[in-house]
């Protein structure tokens, strides 16, 4: 089938394609949920009491597993296991592809007498051996050095992933090598949520306050995606390739009506939303708010915080559930930061706080004096870290999709600031002048210090263009893409702040109980002075911002390879280091990892827009150009002079294309072979502004890939 009849086709399947009744609950929510997870209750359920309190024990506080209740805890997943229909287990990991990865064994072991039986021993479950030399390294592993070990995490359940042929039971795992450095994420997160826990800790000890148990790091994760259909999706060589329109218009109706949002939801849409909704609450994950987004074939899901290191494999799950299902219901899921140009891109919010040993959100005011001048110290510490390490947080979001999208009207702009609202703003500025005692209307509550003034509540608009913003009881991380695993900009988060605690923890440590207040008074004042810069709560949009940005120090880098370098500057190495999250060696590596997988996704796009533009595209444009040479012989063979003049402007007008496309072509060509990354970015947009000028003016006809009209509206 050529290119033309396969679009044609595509369209005309989904206008005659009947609707589909979506399949109703068999079961109520409140028994799918958790389902297939082997969670507390299952486990109180499968496991002799003596061990399951062992085991509660080691997931409450973080310890390691009794090795001697292993082969017990084995055991009992196992049978959970097989009764669910799982016929193998899997350690579930996550490299730094930016992906899970699986290795499947069965739990088969052969008997004396020519059968089988199912075993599944503690130190099966505890410690995997996957071959590592496959995977993205930068320089930690070479090639011959294959060995590489997973490791139970028994803070994040194990869980159950089916399909129609079976079952397997998947069990959360690091990655690390032989010589023991980090080739996973989830490794350093850890170690970040431990950390932080330890320094905050310190801080509420200082405060006299509860500090015994751990401080835990939260997450909601915001999953914004594109919906498309399958036949249209494959008649999109650049979309199946790169998971992005290398060309394409956007039609004359797009969002500028703002109609999409939040509006009502497609039968078909609905019924895969309440899909993957099901399949998510027999996961555990608590999904619970979906709708349309701004662009048309946009939506959102949002989950329920959960603790940091649970929330970030759960959304990895969820982007998983999003992709496959879409598959059932004849549709694709795109996840990339920036599949269409012109219309909103896709992100990631990472809501993110700490929740106290007792259970109370510390970025939320408190209920009374003591509750509120610990919520200002670790919103002033906050203020510090990201002030501080700028460069770093914005690097954790630096990826080749994410360039399209970051301060595109539609994401945060590159430049790293704090929004805060205008109340807690003034509360700011009024410790910064030594201690005002008023505070904007709103809800004021006191704080109880003397030099302190009353601070709002929750009394503050929402700013939609800053990329760390204050939102009463979190802050929300709107840099993060859609494609980007939230462990990454977590590990950040929690290192710079945990820095920033242990700083004030130091100084608070040293302060007598009479000199206590003025201690703290200062150190908020000093952190204030030197750190407002970061405050800014207009429109990050502007022209204006960005030169007054510039006026205030604050970074602007727009790039993922500029980027990238904050990730080995000597400053960040030491503090990593200090910090015990990252070693010298595996931040280099991650540095080697993200250049190369950038390089590798400019490289794929650019050889991908080649074979377009010969294959596809110069192609129907010499179809045009023949198509136009009959019209005018037909009206010279009639006698007729009148239209022959616009047919010859349009053919030129082709033509001039033809020869620019193929000379963006040949400067695009010599690019990749010379592997000159920097200039193939422009490259490709200059060789897009040319082909999209051609689609306007080709025959609809003749046009082979689908267009925006019908990709965004035909679902």
């Amino acid at each position: 089938m050529d290119k033309i009849s396969l679009r044609r086709n595509a369209i005309a399947n989904i206008a005659s394609r009947k609707s589909e009744k979506g399949i109703g609950k068999e079961k109520p929510i409140t028994e799918i949920y958790g389902e297939n997870v082997f969670n507390l209750k299952t486990m109180k359920d499968y496991l002799p009491k003596p061990v399951y309190k062992k085991l509660l024990f080691t997931i409450k506080h973080g310890t390691a597993l009794d090795a001697e209740i292993a082969d017990d805890v084995a055991n009992a997943m196992k049978r959970w296991a097989i009764s669910k229909g799982a016929s193998h287990y899997t350690h579930w990991f996550q490299p730094l592809t930016g992906s899970t990865a699986e290795k499947h064994d069965s739990f088969i072991e052969p008997d004396l007498e020519g059968g089988v039986m199912m075993d599944f021993s503690g130190t099966s479950l505890i410690k995997g051996e996957p071959d590592a030399s496959s995977f993205p390294s930068g320089g930690l592993r070479a090639t011959f050095e294959a060995r590489g070990y997973t490791a139970w995490d028994p803070t994040s359940p194990a869980f159950i992933k089916s399909c129609d042929s079976g079952a397997v039971l998947c069990i959360p795992t690091a990655f690390c090598s032989y010589t023991g450095e980090a080739l996973d994420k989830k490794t350093p997160l850890l170690r970040s949520m431990q950390t932080i826990s330890y320094q905050a800790k310190r801080i509420l000890k200082a405060f006299k306050a509860d500090s015994e148990g751990r401080v835990v790091s939260t997450l909601g994760a915001e999953q914004e995606y594109f919906l498309i259909d399958k036949e249209l999706y494959y008649a999109r060589p650049d979309l199946v390739q790169c998971s992005r329109t290398l060309f394409g218009n956007v039609p004359p109706k797009h969002q500028q009506m703002e109609d999409h949002y939040f509006g009502a939801i497609k039968d078909r849409v609905l019924d895969f939303m309440s899909d993957v909704d099901e399949q998510l609450w027999s996961l555990g994950i608590p999904a619970k708010t979906r709708h349309n987004e701004v662009s048309p074939a946009q939506f959102e899901l949002a989950p329920i915080f959960e603790e940091l290191n649970l929330a970030v494999d759960h959304n990895m799950l969820v982007m998983e559930v999003l992709r496959k299902t879409a598959e059932k219901h004849g549709l694709i899921c795109l996840l990339h930061e920036k599949p269409f140009a012109g219309v909103n891109g896709s992100g990631k919010h990472n809501n993110w706080s700490l929740v106290s040993p007792d259970g109370r959100n510390l970025l939320e005011p408190g209920h009374n004096p003591h509750e509120n001048a610990i919520f200002l110290t670790f919103l002033c510490a906050i203020i510090q870290a990201v002030d501080e390490h700028a460069d770093i947080l914005r690097s954790s979001v630096a990826s080749a999709g994410n360039d399209h999208r970051l301060g595109a009207n539609e994401a945060p702009p590159a430049i790293i600031s704090i929004f805060l609202g205008d109340q807690l703003t003034d509360v700011i500025e009024q410790i910064e002048k030594g201690g005002a005692k008023s505070a904007k209307t709103g809800g004021a509550m006191r704080i109880g210090v003397d030099a302190l003034p009353d601070l709002p509540k929750d009394a503050t608009d929402r700013n939609r263009t800053s990329p760390f913003a204050f939102t009463g009881n979190k802050f929300e991380f709107r840099a993060v893409g859609a494609s980007q695993s939230c462990a990454g900009p977590n590990i950040v988060l929690n290192t710079i702040v945990a820095e920033s605690f242990d700083k004030i923890a130091d100084e608070l440590e040293k302060a007598k109980k009479e000199d206590f207040n003025d201690v703290l008074q200062q150190i908020l004042q000093n952190i204030i002075k030197k750190h407002k810069r970061i405050i800014f709560n207009g429109d990050n949009y502007s022209k204006e911002w960005e030169k007054e940005a510039a006026k205030r120090g604050l970074p602007n880098i727009k790039k993922t390879p500029d980027s990238l370098k904050a990730i080995i500057a000597g400053e960040n190495i030491e503090m990593f280091k200090k910090y015990k999250v990252l070693s010298k060696s595996e931040l280099h590596s991650r540095y080697e990892v993200y250049i190369e997988g950038y390089n590798k996704t400019l490289l794929i796009e650019g050889k991908q827009a080649l074979d377009m533009t010969k294959t596809i595209i110069i192609p129907t444009a010499y179809k045009q150009i023949n198509e136009l040479a009959k019209a005018i012989a037909g009206l010279k063979s009639a006698g007729l002079k009148a239209g022959t003049e616009a047919l010859k402007e349009s053919m030129e007008k082709i033509a001039s294309l033809i020869d620019d496309i193929s000379d963006s072509v040949d400067s695009l060509d010599k690019a990749i072979k010379k592997h000159d990354i920097s200039s193939i970015p422009d490259m490709l947009a200059t060789l897009r502004k040319y082909v999209d000028a051609l689609e306007l003016e080709a025959d609809d006809d003749l046009w082979p890939l689908p267009k925006y009209s019908e990709l965004l509206f035909i679902y």
